[in-house]
């Protein structure tokens, strides 16, 4: 039985390495793999228990995951577009639907990019303490050179 056991915890740690690295890279991962995850960046999902800290945590994590997309300045006076998403959310942080409640009338491609940016950013961490509609609304404030800042982030 206790080689069972420790048959297990080998496999369990040992699991996730070949999933979240390509086969290229796998050399220098084994010695990362026995980190605690927040050394390696990957920090746990917060429990999230208000639709405050929802909003603020989606906010945040839209930045942290399209950091190449961002801006995190002030807005330019003249914005390219300003889509508004609902964002409707499963227990687990996963998306559920994306609705979209304001589209603007030029540069509709926004739309597109601020739902992507949407599904980079999933999970939003563990909501099934929160109560149901487990959701929230982003307002994307897109410069010329397609950037947003979410405007949750102000």
């Amino acid at each position: 039985m206790a080689c069972l056991t420790v048959a297990l915890a080998l496999v369990g740690c040992s699991g996730p390495a070949p999933v979240s690295a390509p086969p290229a890279p796998a050399a220098p991962r084994p010695g990362a793999s026995s980190a605690p995850p927040s050394s390696l960046g990957v920090a746990p999902a917060p429990a999230l228990r208000s639709q405050q800290a929802l909003e603020r945590y989606a906010a945040q994590r839209l930045a942290e995951q399209n950091a190449d997309r961002v801006y995190l300045g002030k807005p330019p006076d003249i914005l390219l577009a300003v889509p508004v998403l609902r964002v409707d959310l499963h227990a687990d942080g996963t998306v559920r639907r994306i609705t979209v409640l304001r589209e603007p009338r030029q540069a509709k491609d926004t739309v597109q990019l601020a739902i992507a940016a949407v599904h980079r950013g999933a999970p939003y961490g563990d909501l099934s303490r929160m109560p149901e509609p487990r959701m929230f609304v982003e307002t994307f404030l897109f410069d010329e050179a397609r950037r947003f800042k979410p405007r949750g982030l102000q």
